[in-house]
């Protein structure tokens, strides 16, 4: 789970996870246990072992690498001899530099961390570079009788009282031989000489201090190990950190090469590398003495892991080409790789904590438990907020302030508080000492959540990812149950999560605390900055404390959510004093201090400021500073100049090449960079290398890398800037401050330079370089091609284990790179990587990336493929993102099949692939053969929700962008158009929403319900204005109210009622009247004037707001008899429009004679457009669109649909129309020509309203629960399939898929023919009655439709329109269902009370039907057929809707019953061969009879996650498998010999009809698609094999020969057929499930 509680508490004693969760610890210190990296040293003289160092490089790493890899672990080798021959430095520093890498390794490496080559040479030794003041003293007085001795060591050793205690320095070679490290060609001859010069200076000053140390040693002065010092060398240095302070036998191999028969006459020039020599060229004598001791010592000490070599030199020297050199040198690298590979095993196979370690990228290992990853970021930030705030001092006032805000606010709701400043202000450490602060007041029973969003800079972390791990830890903290995977996967209903749990945390009277940090540094994802998602209203015991920069638009934003300026808390400039006190506690932690000189400097430099971080990094470079430095080096006046002095220092030390690079590359990096990472980056940059080779070759021409020594000391400096970031066990390097990255951007990112790195950092994770020679021009020399030893790069280390990294940066790389054909290949174009980045790293986070692409290219197939992975992310978020690989190919197949052809380049190229993998797939699967589960692209732009309930109003604020929906759950939504997010859910209404209208000019909206409430809301912060009760009837419909606001007067009416109300501050009712006895009917409201049709034939227009004298208008005698159907108000022009059920248009005018013109239909639609120009009316399937006169309404187009129209409306420029029909289509009309231009489909549901908005259709349905927004301007290549309405009440379909016959609803007498191929309505069949059932008979073409008058029709596919009629029996009894055998010579006709039994025959070579040639008859009590199916001899096998399952034999008259279910019989199916028969019903059995004899096979028990039983069923047609489609949205492969299930498929609707074709089936599912697939599975399946592992269910099966076993199974049974899906469905529903079930929570 987490790391352990003594880790968790930073190893102040037992900690439990509760305190953990709770945010009572302080963070934890990382422990070798925790990482998933192998770093080991390689310690060795310079030039003695560079043989083996090569052959190690060359043959051992790559080899141990791809074994860590393959176990989730990281390879890193430090080998800072490499590339170099000696150190040429000359600041002494290379030995701190060595030994702090050594304990760096040590520290991380979870494994071996140190490895010895010890060869000839004892090694240099060198003169320390510090020595205590006490002890140079001693030393000194030793000398007392050497003046000269004394001159020397005091010139080169100066006195540094800045270290405390003060320290004795060495300094610089360069500054007394000023040419030392000067490689340019023209200062050879003084370079030269100051090398002789400093060799013998150094021999001098360190026989000085040998002899004096002997000395005081002798007097006991100074101990023995003091005295040491001066006598060993760098590597036995080495050895002591790596060997002996660190005893672990693990964690250290040792290599030692002897040259038995080197000897001294062979002269020390032949053996110059293989020994030590003396400054005058001679063999140190003394310190093979020291090397002999050594051995004996290691040979003593360290015998297991010794690893000795006997080797004679050849031409002095190892010869790779010489036989026993190459045996010898690959004898090291095998041991080296045994070795190495036994203790990373042993590593891995290690329990730790008693659980086994968690491996780095693998996918195949179960998901750890929720507290695992929620521990490790609770853990993280922790550490994080007490190292940023142990250095904060003042502050007390705001400290104070922000503590009392919290304490007066605990018992009564409250809003956030906000913590801002400038950049650089110490906000952060603000914050994380007040979270210290706060852990030891609060109660024991709180808890305290904190996060620090800007400690994964340069990435900007996501709302979502925040609010999901905070509320998992408050869920944890406080005993909650965590929100299931939907909820924390979907943004709206993750919001509502986590305003739930505040609400229940107070509820519990427990105190939570919440401090964000840098809401500014949040990414653009779901427009966090604008902070809808904060909540304004805390409730008691919650505070929420958050930061941002001043300047930043989240503040600009917070401002304008936060009306209180009482809740802003600004983070000053620190005063003089308080810069003081920060400077003092730095410098004592870092064991330094200042001259006076230099404190003041550095004081009055940080005074220009005040800045907390300005002056961080001045202190960063005052701690270098000694005592002697004659002045203090120039501060930067501000943060700015002190960091481009920081970079200049660097430069001018290490080289601009190099630095630029090293910054520049960490700066680029997403998640930082591993350090071997950076080395291998750095070692394909020309340009560094030419830099680092500029006055010197490389060792080797056909190899060369970056020297490692040299980004170590690079390192070594830039140790306040950088920090290690762990995540999953592997430590990244990165910059600690987002500002350093900025700055780095700024210096060396230009873009050329950004450019040229981004191209390499892409090539490197692409591993383009891997085993090949990269060309290089090294100045003074010609291209050479060189090997720069960079490792492969695969998409996956092993089966089931994925190269992290790649995922995490190559993406980014490519596309900035300019890359952008290997980014379409590599990934965009890539199932596998597809695959593997949404298991490993999320499905967010490759959609995330697919929305970087599609900013920066214009590639549609992007776009594309980043909506299918929206459409999949639901299944993957349901299965917690262990979607099985194939499924995922299947589910990518399914949806991109039909843009393959439009799309070749990157689409095609997908489909091809998932095609490919799924054929060679080991198991049992699917391969779709088209598109049948919904397709990414089309007009459909984005479904938005949030409602509950359908949707039945609309409306649009066009000036400020917004949707207002009303449902009939009675809310209020609005969502903003611009980024389609739910701005406001707007609750109070207890009944349905009828009207909402939107008034443009306040941003305001009114909503009207059935609840009798009228409420006014602010568009502008989703707060009621008004509330105004029974302004309408409760239970009111929406088509019998009507809302009108003018001149600041609200009208409600109804048929019978008006009210009319006067706003100002509240709102004055003005009227309120009913029609009472005199019966009038109110027509409509004209401003403030009230239209009403009286029994009489009077038309009374009153003005009861302002009593403006009644108008009164008789209806002539024609006219008399009016029954108004319609009415529509016409505003600008001060009409009525009345349409009356007689066929009349009747406008009415308060100014102007009433008129009555014939009108050509009775609408159940009527509107006009916005300027009152055309008057629309709908009815049944007809638009009808009509020119608005003075007196007179002139008809120009009529709209034919194919079914009844619901809803309209014109664009403003009056050139679309566009209408919405029951069929779930969409259609756009040009108002001009009448033309059809565009059908949109793809609501799923009859369209109730729609509205146009510039170039966009908002529509939504009064069954659905969401609406949608559809663009017309968009690609038609990628429009989706069309397809039949979704919830047909009868369908049937052709085997090759070409026919689709349906018919609407239940009630219409209308039967359609679909094509398939062409995407359209192919023919209308009109019938007499209703239809109760479809049959087709396949290989005849013959479509049987029976009628609810016991009719059945039967319509031949070559001509439908010459169609046979069986009548219907005497009984007029309706046909309950019809079946055909396998040879279509006969049919079958269940009514009522009969079954009877037709022969089909032909005529002529057209078909005929005789019969009834056998009549069945049925008793009063036999329960109504439900399926049937007949075979080709007669028989006849049924099902009724009580369950029964009965066998008759048309031949004799016989019946036989058969095992009944316990509920309606749904699905009757024979096999192709007639062996076998599926009987399935709305229970959870289904049972599979063997017809011949007639005997129960299987029984198969099926529970999901929900089940309503099969609906279809159809068998392959070798009759091995059949497929049954069932109600839980999902198709089933079981096999007909065993009755295992094999497959399970979620096609996400219930399919209502299977057939069989070739190796697989067509099937039609009820939201209308065609779905198309061919089964495929191997010979051979495994007995481990589960096919419930993608889905929540649990299967059993009772067969025949198995009754007294299956689900029964005992140890000592035969486990060899056992599944592990298999088991008793009683357990499931009784207890927990055992853990070889296959139920997912």
């Amino acid at each position: 789970m987490a790391e352990h509680p003594a880790e968790a508490g930073g190893g102040r004693g037992d900690v439990s996870l509760q305190d953990v969760l709770r945010g009572r610890t302080d963070g934890a210190q990382r422990t070798k246990s925790s990482s998933n990296m192998i770093r080991v040293f390689i310690s060795s003289t310079f030039t003695d072992m560079s043989s083996e160092r090569k052959a190690l490089l060359e043959k051992a790493y790559p080899e141990v690498l791809a074994l860590c890899r393959s176990l989730g672990l990281v390879f890193e080798v430090v080998d800072l001899c490499w590339g170099i021959r000696s150190d040429l430095s000359g600041d002494h520093e290379a030995c701190q530099i060595f030994l702090q890498e050594i304990k760096r390794c040590q520290r991380i490496s979870v494994g071996p961390a140190f490895i010895a080559l010890l060869g000839n040479r004892y090694g240099h030794r060198t003169l320390p570079r510090l020595i205590p003041e006490k002890q140079f003293e001693v030393l000194l007085s030793k000398l007392s009788k050497n003046p000269e001795g004394v001159k020397q060591l005091n010139k080169w050793f100066l006195k540094d009282n800045n270290a405390v205690p003060p320290t004795y320095v060495l300094q610089p070679i360069t500054t007394h031989f000023p040419h030392y490290n000067d490689l340019r060609p023209e200062s050879g001859p003084q370079r030269d000489k100051n090398l002789v010069s400093w060799r013998f200076t150094e021999t001098q000053v360190l026989q000085l201090l040998r002899s004096a140390a002997t000395d005081a040693e002798a007097a006991g002065d100074i101990t023995a190990e003091q005295k040491q010092h001066f006598f060993t060398s760098v590597t036995v240095q080495e050895f002591e950190q790596g060997l002996w302070k660190d005893s672990s036998e693990s964690s250290a191999l040792l290599f030692v090469r002897d040259i038995p028969h080197q000897r001294v006459r062979n002269g020390p020039k032949r053996f110059a590398k293989f020994m030590d020599l003396t400054a005058e060229g001679l063999q140190d004598a003394e310190a093979q003495g020291l090397l002999a001791n050594l051995k004996s010592r290691l040979n003593a000490t360290q015998q297991k892991i010794l690893n000795l070599h006997c080797v004679e030199l050849s031409k002095g020297s190892i010869d790779p080409k010489r036989k026993e050199h190459v045996q010898y040198l690959d004898s090291v690298c095998e041991q080296f790789v045994l070795q190495m590979k036994a203790r990373i095993g042993a590593v891995v196979d290690s329990l730790v904590l008693g659980r086994r370690r968690r491996i780095w990228g693998n996918i195949e290992e179960e998901r750890a438990e929720i507290s695992y990853r929620v521990v490790e970021e609770v853990v993280r930030h922790a550490t994080m907020s007490t190292k940023l705030c142990s250095g904060l001092y003042g502050r007390e006032g705001l400290l104070g302030k922000l503590s009392c805000a919290m304490w007066e606010s605990t018992n009564v709701h409250h809003s956030p508080l906000v913590v801002h400043g400038d950049a650089g202000m110490g906000k952060t450490a603000l914050l994380c000492k007040l979270a210290q602060e706060m852990r030891s007041v609060l109660e024991a029973d709180a808890a305290l959540v904190i996060r620090l969003l800007s400690d994964r800079h340069p990435q900007r972390p996501d709302i979502d990812h925040v609010l999901r791990s905070i509320c998992l830890q408050i869920c944890l903290a406080c005993g909650l149950a965590p929100p299931p995977p939907l909820t924390v996967n979907t943004h709206l209903e993750l919001l509502r999560f986590f305003r739930n749990v505040l609400t229940e945390v107070s509820q519990q009277g427990n105190t939570l605390l919440i401090i964000l940090d840098a809401l500014d540094q949040l990414s653009d994802q779901h427009h966090a900055h604008k902070l809808h998602w904060m909540p304004t209203d805390l409730p008691p015991n919650v505070h929420l404390v958050v930061s941002m920069d001043t300047n930043s638009e989240a503040f600009a934003n917070m401002r304008l959510k936060l009306k209180s300026l009482g809740s802003f808390f600004e983070v000053d400039r620190l005063s003089s004093e308080e810069g003081k006190q920060i400077i003092e506690s730095y410098l004592l932690a870092s064991q330094r201090t200042l001259t006076p000189e230099q404190s003041n400097a550095v004081l009055q430099s940080f005074e220009q400021t005040g800045c907390p971080l300005h002056l961080t990094l001045i202190l960063s470079a005052a701690k270098r500073w000694t005592s002697f430095t004659l002045t203090a080096t120039h501060l930067g006046p501000n943060t700015q100049e002190m960091m481009s002095q920081l970079f200049l220092m660097l430069e001018e030390k290490h080289g601009k090449e190099l630095v630029g690079g090293a910054l520049g590359y960490i700066t680029l990096a997403r998640e930082g960079l591993l350090e071997a990472e950076l080395r291998d980056i750095m070692s394909l940059d020309d340009d560094i290398i030419c830099e680092v080779y500029s006055y010197s070759l490389p060792p080797s021409p056909s190899l060369i890398r970056l020297p490692p020594l040299l980004w170590a000391r690079l390192r070594r400096d830039l140790e306040d800037q950088l920090e290690e970031r762990w995540t999953d066990g592997v430590a990244t390097i990165t910059f600690n401050n987002r500002r350093l990255c900025e700055a780095v951007s700024a210096r060396y990112l230009t873009s050329q330079r950004r450019g040229r790195s981004l191209r390499i950092l892409a090539e490197y994770f692409l591993g383009r370089w891997s085993g090949k020679l990269k060309p290089v021009s090294l100045p003074g020399l010609s291209l050479i091609l060189s090997d720069r030893k960079v490792p492969p790069q695969p998409l996956w280390f092993a089966p089931g284990l994925a190269n992290v990294r790649k995922l995490q940066e190559l993406p980014h790389h490519l596309l900035h790179a300019g890359l952008w054909d290997e980014l379409r290949q590599e990934v965009i174009g890539s199932a596998e990587w597809l695959y593997c980045k949404s298991r490993v790293c999320g499905v967010s986070s490759v959609i995330q990336d697919l929305d970087q692409c599609s900013q920066y290219m214009d590639c549609t197939d992007t776009r594309l493929v980043r909506d299918t992975l929206v459409l999949i992310k639901p299944s993957l978020d349901v299965l917690d993102g262990h979607m099985d690989t194939f499924l995922f190919y299947t589910e990518l197949l399914a949806r991109l099949c039909s843009l393959a052809t439009p799309f070749p380049s990157v689409i095609g190229q997908l489909c091809s692939q998932c095609e490919e993998t799924l054929l060679m797939c080991p198991e049992p699967i699917f391969i779709p053969k088209c598109s049948f589960l919904q397709q990414p692209g089309g007009a459909l732009q984005h479904t938005l929700t949030g409602l509950l309930g359908g949707v039945l109003c609309v409306d649009v604020c066009v000036e400020a962008g917004l949707l207002v929906a009303g449902s009939d759950g009675g809310m209020v939504a609005v969502w903003s158009l611009a980024d389609q997010r739910l701005v406001y859910s707007l609750l109070g209404h207890t009944g349905a929403v009828l009207v909402v209208k939107v008034v443009d000019s306040t941003s305001h909206c009114f909503s009207l319900a059935a609840d009798g409430c009228l409420r006014r809301w602010s568009l502008m912060d989703g707060q009621q204005l008004l509330c105004i009760q029974e302004a309408v009837p409760i239970d009111s419909t929406p088509s019998s109210v009507h809302l009108h606001l003018s001149e600041q007067l609200i009208c409600v009416y109804t048929r019978t009622q008006v009210k009319v109300w006067k706003e100002l501050d509240g709102a004055e009712l003005l009227l309120s009247s009913s029609s009472g006895d005199d019966g009038s009917v109110v027509l409509g409201v004209l401003g403030a004037s009230v239209v009403r049709l009286c029994d009489s034939g009077l038309v009374r227009i009153s003005h009861p707001v302002d009593e403006t004298p009644t108008v009164e208008t008789r209806l002539e005698n024609s006219q008399r008899c009016f029954t108004p159907v319609k009415s529509v108000m016409l505003p600008k022009r001060g009409k009525v429009f009345v349409v009356s059920k007689e066929g009349f248009l009747y406008q009415i005018s308060r100014t102007e004679k009433l008129t009555a013109v014939k009108f050509p239909l009775v609408p159940s639609l009527l509107s006009v457009n916005e300027d009152e120009k055309i008057l629309i009316a709908g009815s049944e399937r007809t638009l009808s669109l009509f020119n608005i006169n003075k007196d007179s309404v002139d008809g120009f187009l009529d709209l034919q649909h194919d079914d009844s129209v619901l809803s309209s409306c014109v664009s403003s420029d009056c050139r679309l129309l566009v209408s919405g029909a029951a069929d779930q289509l969409i259609r756009i009309w040009s108002v001009t020509t009448g033309a059809l231009l565009d059908t949109l489909c793809g609501s799923d549901s009859p369209v109730t309203s729609v509205v146009l908005y510039y170039g966009f259709v908002v529509s939504a349905s009064a069954a659905a629960a969401s609406v949608h927004v559809w663009n017309l301007k968009y690609d038609t290549r990628h429009a989706p399939t069309a397809r039949i309405p979704a919830g047909c009440a009868h369908v049937a379909v052709t085997k090759d898929a070409d026919l689709v016959f349906y018919v609407r609803q239940q009630s219409q007498t209308e039967l359609i023919s679909w094509n398939n191929n062409t995407g359209s309505l192919s023919e209308r069949l009109e019938v007499s009655s209703e239809v109760c059932c479809l049959e087709l008979a396949q290989n005849k073409r013959l479509l049987l439709c029976g009628l609810t008058s016991g009719t059945v029709l039967i319509y031949p596919l070559a001509l439908p329109q010459e169609t046979l009629c069986i009548p219907p029996p005497e009984s007029l009894s309706r046909v309950l269902c019809l079946a055909v055998s396998s040879q279509e010579r006969h049919m079958a006709v269940a009514y009522e009370d009969s079954v009877c039994l037709f022969e089909i025959t032909s005529r002529d070579s057209f078909p005929t039907v005789e019969g009834p040639v056998v009549v069945f008859p049925l008793s009063l009590l036999h329960a109504p057929l439900s399926s049937m199916a007949l075979l080709s001899d007669r028989r006849l096998l049924y099902g009724t809707s009580c369950g029964e399952v009965k066998f008759h034999d048309f031949r004799d008259g016989s019946s036989s019953d058969l095992e009944a279910h316990c509920s309606r019989v749904t699905c009757v199916t024979v096999s192709n061969w007639e062996t076998h028969a599926l009987v399935g019903s709305e229970d959870a059995i289904q049972r599979l009879w063997k017809l011949s004899p007639l005997v129960l096979d299987h029984t198969m028990e099926y529970k999901g996650f929900f089940f309503e039983g099969v609906l279809s069923a159809a068998f392959s047609d070798s009759d091995q498998f059949v497929f049954t489609g069932s109600q839980d949205r999902t198709v089933k492969v079981w096999e007909v010999a065993t009755g295992n299930l094999l497959f399970v498929q979620y096609v996400y609707s219930p399919v209502v009809r299977m057939v069989t074709f070739r190796i697989g089936f067509v099937a039609l599912s009820q939201q209308g698609s065609v779905i198309r697939e061919v089964f495929r599975c191997p010979d051979h399946v495994s007995p481990d094999y589960n096919p419930l592992r993608n889905v929540k269910a649990q299967y059993r099966v009772t067969s025949r020969e198995k009754e007294n076993q299956v689900g029964q199974q005992s140890p000592g049974s035969d486990l060899q057929d056992y599944n592990p899906a298999q088991f008793n469905l009683n357990l499931m529903l009784q207890g927990k499930p055992s853990s070889s079930t296959c139920l997912l929570l």
